[in-house]
């Protein structure tokens, strides 16, 4: 027996299965305290994914001597637009394995192309935000923005650089205030018209209201409102740990011109700050966009993020986003659509988009 092999055999096999309900305690538990976890790996995503978009899922756990080591949360995602494939995680910006063992990761990765084969798939994604496959093709076209929250209110708003924090001022100049909102309600009249303009199908109002009921008090939705208090933009949020996560936005036009977004970032912030969170993470954006743009110049740097493929029964990358040419056609449609017809539609297409 080779030495690393007597290690191994002294700590104990990696054993991997499929989660039961039995499991969501010790799930919970192991993603609470794995420094590799994001909020997606969180299990209540498993009743998302199941009970709005009808996704069928793989969740995987990795186990040492009966210890949790290791998890990997998988969607199949099966449409006729889109295609087939088996993805960590839908709807999710991060994914792909957490665990606290590097034989976990290579264990859970096995398996889960085990079950891509035998689904079927054209192609198994895993989101990661660190490199675990170098060798898989991959598709680097997004980054994530994160950055530590200081300790002071006046200190995180002097940290804005001078033109954003300039914008953040001229907010609170034109009366603008927020609030916490109780339901999704406000803030989906204001999300379905934006993502509308910008030529992409709204998800299901169902979907915000599931987020809320499966993550209580870690999902929040934020509501500016103008000096005559109409409501005028709004962030569904996700907290996890001592991180705060700005996740779905929406605003009306006139939005820019009072400078409402800069103002619902720096808000979010400041009661983030007050309340001990350490980390802003500004999400995901694709690099080049507007979004991109924006989070920059309120000083954040981009990190790139990972996700990597098993190509199986295709031969590139898949390119389900707004800079695929054969969707500018459909998202130039969409922005012309009648608001309800589009809100009625949405719900039908998008679940092959996540």
């Amino acid at each position: 027996m080779k030495p690393t092999d007597a290690r191994v055999a002294q700590r104990g096999r990696i054993d991997v299965r499929r989660y039961t309900d039995a499991d969501r305690e010790r799930w919970e538990s192991f993603v609470e305290r794995c420094p590799d976890a994001t909020f997606f790996h969180r299990i209540g995503w498993k009743t998302v994914l199941e009970d709005v978009f009808r996704h069928r899922t793989h969740y995987l756990l990795a186990e040492r001597e009966g210890s949790v080591v290791g998890v990997l949360p998988l969607a199949e995602v099966k449409t006729a637009l889109f295609g087939h494939a088996l993805c960590s995680l839908p709807f999710a910006v991060y994914g792909g394995v957490a665990a606290t063992d590097a034989e976990a990761v290579a264990a859970l990765h096995r398996e889960a192309e085990s079950i891509a084969q035998a689904l079927g798939v054209q192609h198994l994604e895993l989101r990661n935000r660190d490199s675990r496959e170098p060798d898989w093709p991959r598709q680097e076209l997004y980054v994530t923005f994160r950055k530590e929250i200081l300790p002071e209110v006046e200190a995180n708003l002097l940290a804005i650089p001078r033109k954003q924090r300039a914008m953040v001022r001229k907010g609170i100049r034109n009366g603008l205030v927020s609030e916490i909102d109780s339901t999704v309600d406000r803030f989906f009249r204001l999300y379905a018209d934006n993502v509308r303009r910008h030529g992409t199908p709204a998800l299901p109002r169902h979907y915000f209201e599931t987020l809320q009921r499966v993550f209580g008090a870690d999902c929040e939705v934020l509501i500016v409102r103008d000096a005559g208090g109409e409501p005028v933009s709004g962030v569904l949020t996700f907290y996890f740990r001592d991180e705060v996560l700005p996740y779905y936005a929406g605003d009306l036009v006139r939005a820019r011109e009072l400078a409402a977004n800069d103002f619902k970032y720096w808000e979010l912030m400041r009661r983030a700050c007050e309340r001990g969170y350490k980390v802003f993470d500004y999400g995901r954006s694709k690099r080049g966009s507007g979004a991109f743009d924006f989070k920059k110049n309120w000083g954040f740097a981009p990190t790139p993020l990972h996700y990597e493929y098993r190509l199986y029964k295709r031969e590139t990358v898949p390119q389900n986003n707004p800079d695929n040419p054969r969707y500018r056609a459909f998202i130039a449609l969409w922005r012309r659509l009648p608001l309800p017809v589009a809100n009625t539609l949405g719900p039908y297409l998008v679940r092959g988009l996540g």
